[in-house]
């Protein structure tokens, strides 16, 4: 049995229905109101399910009234309650070193932290969030420019090869998760605007989360991608003012490489510099 939501729990099922694990249902969440039009529609593992002619339900109780052996958790995104786990035990592929980003955003808060690894955990499924025993985890390094969905997309294939290998082989004796525990909490919309007094490395941490903004002019600017620049800020200048491309932020300099103003499409900032001309010492905000 499947559980998994989001776009990315599509390969691990794609990928246990070609290694041909006999999959007896797939539970994913409702369908919901999507795109512009707002039409209702279902969830990327859903539609996924279909093309594969899988059985597939949004009510969890039936977890346990298909005959499974195993359940696979891939960010389903709901708990699971203790009276379920009793009578199926579940695995949960998670993006993080555990118990390091237990919780919702593990990849996102890797990057924000500036971690410089992180990885894939196959674990059991425990009442406590991300909890459970590891069967195995797989690490791996982080870019230095690696934006979210490059490294998230890399993660997911590589937990796509692991999960079908353990179940393939056996699942391994789960061990005890060691070390400090920390949290991984969703991303608030807040947390994707710039402030340009914070040093330029953790500005170009957001950058690589996609949906960076700030302003200028009292409108809203997404920053697309950026890059740190190797020079420290000059003295004496505020902070988000602009020197060409380049941004002096609280501590070091970050370039702007591509933008889209608000009402606009995406552009270079060279693009967008040469329409705007911006005033000597006008900032972004």
């Amino acid at each position: 049995m499947y559980l998994g939501t989001p776009e990315v729990a599509v390969p691990p099922l794609r990928a246990l229905h070609a290694a041909g694990f006999d999959i007896a249902l797939v539970i994913t969440g409702p369908d919901k109101r999507r795109g512009r039009g707002k039409a209702l529609g279902p969830s990327p593992v859903k539609s996924a399910a279909g093309q594969l002619g899988l059985t597939v339900t949004d009510t969890l109780a039936e977890a346990t009234e298909v005959g499974a052996d195993l359940g696979v958790v891939v960010a389903y995104g709901r708990i699971i309650p203790t009276a379920i786990l009793e009578r199926l035990p579940m695995v949960n592929l998670h993006f993080s070193i555990l118990p390091r980003w237990r919780g919702a955003a593990p990849v996102e808060r890797a990057i924000l932290a500036g971690d410089t690894q992180t990885g894939v955990c196959l674990m059991g499924v425990a009442p406590e969030l991300d909890a459970g025993a590891i069967h195995r985890c797989d690490v791996v390094s982080i870019g230095d420019d690696e934006t979210l969905n490059e490294l998230r997309g890399r993660l997911v294939e590589l937990g796509a090869s692991l999960l079908v290998e353990e179940l393939t082989n056996g699942l391994a004796d789960g061990q005890d998760q060691c070390g400090e525990v920390t949290y991984a909490a969703k991303i608030e919309p807040e947390e994707h605007r710039l402030d340009v007094t914070l040093p330029a490395r953790q500005l170009h941490r957001v950058v690589r989360l996609g949906r960076a903004w700030c302003t200028f002019r009292n409108k809203r600017l997404k920053i697309l991608s950026a890059r740190v620049v190797d020079r420290s800020s000059p003295a004496a200048v505020e902070p988000g003012t602009l020197d060409s491309t380049v941004v002096v932020t609280g501590d070091g300099l970050l370039e702007l490489i591509e933008v889209q103003p608000e009402g606009r499409k995406p552009m270079t900032a060279a693009a967008w510099l040469n329409g705007v001309q911006p005033a000597p010492g006008e900032r972004l905000g």
